[in-house]
């Protein structure tokens, strides 16, 4: 049997509730005839008699009240689930990968909750997966400025550049084995911000490093907790030079090979997002704040002087 018509189903859920064709009529703001109509055709429609028409009003029949909560718990839930959508299209979803979002976006997000208070931002901190970027869900990404699968439709803009080079605690350098060359490298145990290794693979190939394996050493879920390590002097970081800034200016990470320095090959971190939504307003402000905070690293990235070695 198909599903009865929505407007017979409601005009009898108004009027079960109400207990007449009254007050249905009053919270629907039609007439008390199109209640009538609407009651006799889901009557109709199912072959149950639904309320027992009497000279002073009418009374559910057993049947009316057996439908009557299986329709107001499903009405209830498309009320509160059209609520919930009405509210999040005023907010902003946002997605920023682990390391990216505890060591860049979250010192500097309060600014922009000051700045914007109208704009409600829901943040997740996870990684985008094999398409880069999933629009359904979110209005605005953070990722790396070059990803393969990413959609057509997905715009970005570069935020500040990705600089890679060795990182390590201080204590490091000044104990055994020693460490005066790229090659001394091989002595000591790497750290890795993921399991393919790529971080320490880019660097010693863009400086044609050899006798040190990339694949050795200890693989972590993020650079964040592999800087940490490094801090704690369990080995070598490949340290991103702005999202380990605050470890290079305290000084508990100090660059080794301070002129061994090169650009990641996936780019630098951008901000990306579906393109029909890159020009609305509270994706517009993010963008702009977003740039703002980013041109400072961009300025102190600058003031270091990096010697920084294009790959070939």
């Amino acid at each position: 049997m198909p599903l009865p018509p929505l407007n017979a189903l409601r005009a009898f859920e108004a009027a079960a509730r109400h207990e007449g064709f009254i007050g249905a009529s009053d919270e629907l703001h039609v007439t008390r005839g199109a209640i009538s109509r609407h009651v006799r055709q889901l009557e109709d429609h199912l072959g149950v008699q639904l309320f027992v028409r009497q000279a002073k009003g009418v009374r559910l029949t057993n049947a009316g009240r057996q439908l009557l909560p299986a329709l107001s718990e499903a009405f209830a839930l498309i009320r509160r689930e059209t609520d919930r959508l009405t509210a999040d299209t005023g907010d902003l979803r946002i997605i920023c990968p682990p390391a990216t979002s505890i060591r860049w976006l979250i010192p500097r997000l309060e600014d922009f909750r000051r700045a914007h208070p109208d704009i409600r931002v829901r943040l997740t901190t996870d990684f985008h997966g094999h398409l880069g970027f999933d629009m359904t869900e979110f209005d605005i990404g953070f990722s790396c400025e070059h990803w393969p699968t990413r959609a057509p439709d997905i715009v970005s803009e570069t935020l500040f550049p990705v600089y890679l080079t060795p990182a390590c605690a201080p204590a490091l350098l000044a104990g055994k084995p020693r460490f005066d060359t790229p090659q001394d490298l091989a002595r000591h145990v790497l750290l890795h911000e993921t399991s393919t290794h790529l971080d320490w693979r880019d660097w010693l190939e863009a400086f044609s490093v050899t006798g040190v394996d990339p694949a050795s050493g200890d693989d972590f879920p993020n650079l964040d907790i592999a800087a940490k390590a490094a801090v704690m002097g369990t080995g070598i970081v490949m340290g991103d030079i702005v999202l380990c800034r605050e470890e290079f200016e305290g000084g508990t990470l100090v660059m080794p090979l301070p002129d061994m320095v090169c650009p990641s090959p996936m780019g630098g971190i951008s901000i990306l997002g579906p393109r029909d939504k890159w020009h609305e307003p509270k994706v517009a402000a993010f963008r702009s704040w977003a740039a703002t905070m980013a041109a400072r690293d961009c300025d102190y990235l600058a003031g270091l002087n990096l010697d920084v070695t294009e790959p070939a």
